[in-house]
């Protein structure tokens, strides 16, 4: 392991860099689109709402180098077509859970909050949102882990990130080269994932008892 950081150990940062980068762009573009999208079905009918997770639950049964290599004749080689693919993987656990969230929302909350003369934006802001945060952040993780797991396909169209290690170590026969991009991979999926549940909890809310 200390030959490989003393060989590797810039190339590693670099390409570790790359990797969050390239997962970072991809989720923060699928909470901004999901999220929305989720609060939005809420109002529409219940038809609506089945179509829409039926495209996003079909988006998400293509073939990851599949999906990579369709972005080619649209967006070329390199990190705009890999964020691209994985923000459609994205979309599906975060639009869910946003959806479901908003649904088990206690209906006597939304009651109160129009008694309380809050418009409907009102009420989905400072109500419903934060009530069904847990849940919105519990999908926001899953995507999160998957989107830094598949980002790893992405060298293969030249975006760079640890799967360089991981492919030329599979091409070499060089198990040095696949630990040293795999390791990295799970780490980043662990903290990740760490880093989300801690989120996570500060936006749950607290009820306190007078």
């Amino acid at each position: 392991m200390m030959s490989f950081l003393q060989t590797y150990g810039a190339q590693l940062l670099v390409k570790t860099w790359q990797h969050l980068y390239i997962s970072a762009f991809a989720l923060l573009l699928g909470v901004i689109v999901a999220v929305p999208i989720g609060v939005l079905l809420t109002r529409a009918n219940g038809t609506v709402a089945n179509v829409v997770m039926s495209i996003a639950s079909m988006l998400q049964t293509i073939p990851a180098m599949a999906l990579l290599a369709l972005m080619i004749p649209f967006f070329g080689i390199g990190k705009i077509p890999a964020i691209v693919a994985l923000f459609i993987y994205s979309l599906l656990p975060i639009l869910r859970n946003t959806y479901l969230g908003m649904k088990d929302v206690e209906p006597a909350l939304i009651d109160a909050a129009k008694g309380m003369g809050m418009t409907s934006g009102q009420s989905i802001i400072k109500v419903e949102v934060p009530m069904a945060a847990p849940v919105i952040m519990s999908g926001i993780r899953l995507s999160a882990t998957y989107v830094i797991a598949w980002a790893a396909l992405a060298s293969y169209i030249g975006a760079g990130g640890l799967g360089d290690f991981i492919f030329n170590g599979l091409n070499l026969y060089r198990t040095d080269l696949i630990l040293g991009g795999s390791i990295p991979v799970i780490i980043l999926a662990l903290v990740v994932d760490w880093l989300l549940g801690k989120l996570e909890a500060a936006v749950t809310p607290r009820t306190t008892q007078a």
